[in-house]
């Protein structure tokens, strides 16, 4: 059966996308439709309130990092057993990289892929009837594309919606709801964006105010039959596991795990065991392979530091099995790391690395990496894509062939060096892996 969508969409950040598809994703899922979300792009925090909105899973869709095949397996899982798919952008509709058609990275290649209609947010604060011609130029930038409609965000009051509702109308584009301009409906956020979702007080009531707002101020009943397009089913190969049985830290410390990759993991029959670094867990000994993901150890370095029983744990597994660490695993991984404060904190010690968060400077965007020597991730030449997204920094020396990881370039091609480090099995960099391809 196939399973139709919207994408939620913005002609740029901050304007409110995640506010709108929560309500959307939560309403809906209260009349009791099977409602699935997805997020276009790189980002491990949106769909973990995707999840808690619907109570399933919510898959990244990428042109850029992922091929076809695998797009259309991660697509075809996040369609699964719904009756409609919600996927979200990032950044504005038609914002990706310079590549081949179809492959930027923009949420509009997804939505052209599938043939999902686009919900366009407009924050229409300082502007009337202005914000129709920013609408009537996304809906005929791509022919591929069909905006559905809009719904305006930050509404000052009835007379500014009129007049916002009178350019809209003259250029055809249905209203298809409003939300008033109200800061209480904003999630908190930190430095790599909103708080993760399991650490958001009062989740669940957030998410039904959002919900009460969206039966409110959106037509849900003209929003549903926007509906349109389909995900392909869920066949296809999802990316393979790094064991059988992967020890996988998860704690508030840990927590950016791409769900595709996971979900690949368990399709393939691997048991996935969690571990807390910041509980002083060790990573469990009858696991054949550990994974640190990103998250946020820079928060939490004193803690990490003074858990003596995880770091001599780890460096136990090290001795005999593989292990990865991804951003922040990558940091706890090294020798240091130096808090906002200033304070350097002694980590596991098992990579040539000193990380700091203090000396802060903005490292994102996509990167290209071929494997240096055999490891984990696979053998020398693996070509890896994946993503980066951090403010911290190595204050140790980049390392050369005889130690990194990868060569890695930007998503343009430009050479950027060798990155990451490799010391017997144990292997870590800034980017978090989205897919693999042999060499």
């Amino acid at each position: 059966m196939s399973v139709p969508g919207l994408l939620v969409a913005a002609p740029r950040s901050s304007s409110g996308k995640t506010t709108v598809a929560l309500a959307l994703m939560r309403a809906l899922a209260r009349r009791g439709l099977r409602v699935r979300g997805a997020k276009c792009g790189p980002d491990y925090i949106d769909p973990a309130f995707h999840r808690a909105a619907t109570g399933h899973p919510s898959f990244n869709l990428d042109s850029f990092a992922m091929g076809p095949a695998l797009l259309d397996a991660v697509a075809g899982h996040a369609a699964a057993g719904a009756d409609l798919v919600v996927a979200e952008g990032s950044m504005g509709l038609f914002d990706g990289v310079r590549a081949a058609p179809s492959r930027t990275g923009a949420n509009a290649d997804i939505a052209a892929r599938y043939g999902w209609p686009v919900l366009l947010v407009l924050d229409v604060s300082g502007a009337a009837q202005s914000a129709a011609a920013v609408a009537l130029g996304c809906a005929t930038y791509d022919p591929s594309l069909r905006v559905a409609g809009v719904v305006l965000n930050k509404v000052a009051s009835p007379r500014h919606r009129r007049l916002v509702e009178a350019g809209l109308e003259r250029v055809g584009i249905p209203v298809l709801g409003a939300l008033a301009r109200d800061a209480g409906l904003v999630l908190p956020e930190r430095h790599l964006g909103l708080v993760q979702a399991g650490e958001t007080a009062d989740l669940e009531a957030r998410l039904d105010r959002l919900a009460d707002l969206a039966e409110a101020g959106l037509d849900l009943d003209a929003i549903l039959a926007c509906a349109a397009g389909a995900a392909p089913s869920a066949a296809g190969a999802l990316p393979p596991p790094p064991g059988q049985r992967i020890a996988v830290a998860s704690d508030a410390a840990f927590s950016f795990l791409y769900p595709h990759q996971e979900a690949g993991w368990r399709a393939a029959g691997a048991e996935i065991v969690p571990f807390s670094p910041l509980a002083d867990e060790a990573p469990p000994a009858d696991c054949d392979v550990c994974w640190l993901p990103g998250g946020y150890p820079e928060l939490h370095a004193g803690r990490l530091a003074a858990a003596e029983r995880f770091r001599a744990g780890l460096r136990a597994f090290a001795a005999e099995k593989p292990v990865h660490g991804e951003c922040g695993g990558y940091m706890v991984l090294g020798e240091s790391l130096e808090d906002a404060d200033g304070v350097a904190h002694r980590m596991a010690g098992l990579l040539a690395v000193a990380t700091s968060y203090a000396r802060r400077r903005l490292h994102l965007g996509y990167r290209v990496a071929h494997l240096v020597a055999d490891g984990v991730l696979g053998p020398a030449g693996t070509r890896l894509v994946g993503h980066e997204f951090h403010y911290a920094g190595e204050m140790t020396a980049a390392p050369d062939e005889s130690v990194a990881l990868a060569r890695v370039t930007d998503a343009e091609g430009t050479d950027l060096g060798f990155a990451g480090h490799r010391s017997g099995q144990v292997t870590g960099s800034f980017f978090h892996l989205i897919a693999a391809e042999p060499a």
